[in-house]
């Protein structure tokens, strides 16, 4: 099997060399190259950071709904839990479950967000 380059460090190369070619780019292929660039790096936090994400998120879906699974079950047994109104802002330890999601799906998405906790 073959270890390396790995797919995380494939997506890395291919954004450095976009962002080494893009100061000769014209305004408009610039600005595209960018938005590549952005989309490689979100790719690139979620090879690494997806997989623990997911399972912080099954970990805290399995105990607001109290059973085990795969994420996507889970996920998709709390969201109609939510719109049906089984559960509500005040089931215990949904909030925080919410709130693990949503901090980790942040720091994919957008790592230079610093949401107030409070």
């Amino acid at each position: 099997m073959i270890t390396h380059p790995k797919t995380e460090e494939l997506v890395q190369a291919v954004a450095l060399w976009i962002d080494q070619v893009r100061p000769g780019l014209d305004p408009r292929n610039a600005f595209l190259a960018r938005v590549a660039v952005n989309v490689l790096s979100v790719v690139e936090r979620e090879l690494t950071k997806g997989p623990a994400a997911e399972a912080r998120a099954s970990e805290a879906f399995a105990e607001v709904l109290g059973h085990p699974g795969e994420f996507s079950a889970l996920n998709a047994e709390l969201c109609e839990r939510i719109r049906s109104g089984d559960f509500t802002e005040t089931t215990p330890g949904l909030l925080e479950a919410l709130r693990t999601l949503a901090f980790d799906q942040l720091a994919i998405d957008q790592p230079k967000y610093r949401p107030e906790v409070g």
